[in-house]
């Protein structure tokens, strides 16, 4: 009698097979190392964090996270993003190191799904932390590192989405005058809800010049031009400063050769709440959704009684190999030695000096095939160690 769920995985997760293995194995080598060649320090943090510290400073919706308890029975989470315990690592462990530090990481993250999401609930992320420097050069930096790793991997035609929640956010308090109000319709646009936008905008009571201010926030997406076109709605010093930085980001990334694949949207906002100034996301035109994001932080770390500047980004695995679509990676060539029991120490022997020099050898008992012809299918190449009185080979 089967079990009941006996072949049945909890909702959100997934296997990987060998040949999805092999690709994702691929896109993280070459990830990792450009960030490495970049100068960023490979990290590791625990699967399991405080849910009072971590669980809470992610701003990761608490119906995302696994939760469970220790022994003692103090709430701890599987980790949900890799910022939030970097951040932690960044005030403790790592507090004295000198600024900026530059931390890489490759790891698996959890967020409870919903059933009828048919999302992930664990995916691999690579990316990178910048932490302790406030310029628009890190913001800068982190945002063509990313280009050059998807170009690494060989994705074709990325883009990059620019904006700053900090101007969309001095924009509309200065129009509504709360943040309750302005919370409202930057639920809106983080939906990317535009109709819903501005059906809520027509049912407010504001002057037709700050409704079309409003309106004209849904259309600044574009090229450097959007950056001038944006002052035009901005009456704050806080909203200017936003968009200043955002002219410097253009020509830092101009300096990097990498103009051509970015695009300002003023109106783009993140899920994650801790986003204080430029943020991103990374687009493939085999997608319609992000395969990447990040973004300014400059508030998280006082969360963990260090207020400190930081940017970063991370790269989810799982979508950068669906955005190189038919993309494989060849099957490392490898020798299979069928052997007989009495050539047992033979095969041993062979296998080893084949290994030594750099080979890989599958070593199989023929005794325990069903199907020699079949099975032997499966290998470039074949030698057969039978009986005593020597052996073949088949290629």
């Amino acid at each position: 009698m089967v079990k009941p769920l006996m072949f049945e995985k909890p909702t959100g997760m997934r296997d990987t097979l060998p040949n999805l293995y092999r690709v994702k194995e691929s896109i993280r080598k070459k990830t990792s190392t450009e960030m490495r060649q970049w100068g960023y320090e490979p990290i590791e943090t625990p699967t399991l964090e405080y849910f009072d510290t971590v669980g809470y400073a992610s701003a990761i919706l608490e119906q995302q996270l696994f939760k469970l308890l220790d022994q003692q029975g103090h709430p701890l989470v599987l980790r949900p993003d890799m910022t939030a315990p970097i951040a932690r690592i960044a005030a403790s462990t790592l507090k004295e190191k000198q600024r900026p530090v530059r931390l890489t990481y490759d790891a698996n993250v959890f967020r409870a799904q919903q059933r009828e999401g048919g999302k992930t609930a664990e995916f691999e992320q690579v990316g990178v932390e910048l932490i302790g420097d406030e310029t628009v050069s890190a913001d800068g930096e982190v945002i063509a590192l990313m280009l050059s790793a998807m170009n690494r991997i060989e994705l074709q035609d990325v883009q990059v989405a620019i904006g700053n929640v900090a101007f969309v956010h001095a924009l509309l308090i200065d129009i509504l005058g709360s943040e309750e109000r302005a919370e409202v319709l930057k639920r809106y646009l983080y939906e990317k809800n535009y109709v819903g936008f501005r059906r809520h905008v027509e049912s407010l009571s504001l002057s037709s010049i700050d409704k079309r201010r409003l309106e004209k926030l849904l259309k600044l997406r574009g090229g450097r031009e959007v950056l001038d076109e944006a002052y035009g709605i901005a009456e704050t010093e806080e909203a200017r400063q936003a968009l200043d930085d955002l002219v410097q980001l253009s020509d830092v990334l101009t300096s990097f050769g990498v103009e051509e694949n970015v695009r300002f949207d003023l109106n783009l906002l993140m899920h994650m709440s801790y986003y204080t100034g430029v943020v991103f996301e990374a687009y493939s035109s085999n997608l319609g959704y992000p395969i990447g994001s990040g973004g300014r932080y400059d508030e998280l770390l006082r969360r963990f009684d260090q207020q400190e500047a930081a940017t970063g980004f991370g790269l989810r695995l799982d979508l950068l190999v669906e955005a190189l679509g038919s993309a494989e990676v060849e099957q490392e060539q490898s020798t299979c030695l069928i052997f007989s029991h009495e050539r047992r120490a033979e095969a041993v022997r062979e296998a080893k000096r084949l290994r030594e020099n750099g080979e890989t050898v599958v070593l199989q008992d023929i005794a325990g095939i069903a199907d020699v012809d079949a099975f032997s299918q499966a290998y470039p190449k074949v030698e057969y160690l039978i009986g005593t009185n020597g052996g073949g080979s088949s290629e």
